[in-house]
């Protein structure tokens, strides 16, 4: 079965992360849609309709067997009623489409809780249902390896999932509040303090000492430590000192230096207002809590410090004493005031972090790169 994931003209609502790949491959909760529904059954190819520069990457195709909007975040039985649907029929929830089958002239109502993000501030506001209702996804019939005695446990043992490779020692578990997945070869070091829900993919470490509160992801070969606080990684990230993030976002290959810190509270406890791509300017986003979000290759030097919802672009390099602003665009380069990066540079430096894991910028992801760099995004 073929499955076109639709970005459904949302791509600029969860940029900076959308702006080098579609909104079906956003990671939140464990997965991403596309590993979401690859998952669910191995006779599923999964494609895209996505912006037109991001196509070399991220496959199209004409003629679907279903789409599905990638807005929706799917649990296995709403998968189901999916690949269900009958000739033409579109599954709908109050004035959302879901996904459609041929032209989608019949309409069906799904009557239950979904969980469907519109912005990019839902990915972590949304984190929790979405990595519960994954944890029953991946573990189903499945038995977890045994946790080491040095481990102290709180809550239901059976709410901890380790799969084979996974190495965790000398922690706190506490999966009270939530499920704590643990993936192949992921570790987690001793002296760490974790609250559930967590999710850790293949290859990803929690530091010696690291306080993780839910919901959290770190995607595979994500390095994390110090304070974090429902936080998204999306992958190849690290954040691997001291310092404080919550409520945040981070892209692929991004680097935040030793005892970086986001605030994700204003402080007169007052709602937030964030960077909008799809506005080019300030949005009121209804929320009381939201700290830093980066898109992919970008870093930050030691003892950064992001204001409240501190938006930064993608290939961007930020450092200095002073807090920067607010918004920071694609390939930019400094602290407190900013200077273009160059492009040639900007491909220099993600090639030398990627070459540590064996990898190389692709030449469709630097035309992806260029067309940011060229669009000032």
């Amino acid at each position: 079965m073929k499955i076109r994931l639709d970005d459904n003209g949302k791509h600029l609502a969860f940029a900076p992360l959308t702006l080098t790949r579609p909104v079906g491959d956003l990671r939140i909760g464990i997965l991403t849609n596309a590993e979401r529904w690859q998952r669910f059954s191995s006779s599923i190819d999964v494609f895209y309709q996505t912006e037109v520069y991001l196509q070399d990457k991220f496959n199209g195709i004409e003629n679907p067997d279903i789409t599905v909007n990638a807005q929706l975040i799917p649990t296995k039985t709403q998968m189901q009623r999916i690949v269900d649907l009958q000739e033409n029929e579109r599954l709908v929830h109050g004035n959302n489409w879901l996904a459609k089958k041929g032209d989608g002239s019949i309409d069906v109502e799904l009557n239950e809780e979904i969980v469907f993000i519109e912005q990019r501030w839902n990915l972590f506001q949304y984190n929790e249902k979405a990595l519960k209702n994954d944890f029953e996804l991946l573990t189903a019939g499945k038995t977890s390896q045994q946790l080491s005695a040095s481990n102290t446990i709180i809550g239901d043992v059976s709410s901890i999932f380790l799969e084979e490779g996974a190495r965790v020692e000398a922690a706190i578990l506490n999966a009270l509040h939530g499920p704590i997945y643990i993936a192949a070869n992921a570790e987690i070091m001793e002296g760490s303090i974790v609250r559930g829900p967590l999710a850790m993919l293949e290859h990803s470490t929690l530091k010696l000492g690291t306080k993780v509160y839910g919901a959290t992801t770190l995607g595979p070969h994500c390095k994390v430590g110090g304070e974090v606080n429902n936080v998204i990684f999306q992958s190849y990230s690290n954040k691997g000192h001291d310092g404080f993030l919550g409520n945040a976002l981070i892209g692929e290959w991004c680097n935040l230096g030793a005892d970086t810190n986001s605030s994700n509270l204003k402080n007169n406890y007052g709602t937030i207002t964030a960077f909008s791509y799809e506005t080019n300017g300030e949005v009121n986003t209804e929320t009381q809590f939201m700290g830093v979000c980066m898109g992919d290759h970008s870093k930050c030097g030691i003892n950064t410090m992001f204001n409240t919802a501190t938006v930064v672009g993608v290939s961007s390099n930020v450092f200095g004493a002073e807090f920067p602003a607010k918004y920071i665009p694609s390939f930019s380069w400094g602290g407190k005031e900013f200077v273009p990066f160059q492009f040639d540079k900007a491909i220099e430096y993600s090639n030398n972090m990627m070459a540590r894991r064996g990898l190389q910028l692709t030449e469709s992801e630097i035309q992806i790169l260029r067309h940011i760099a060229d669009n000032k995004k």
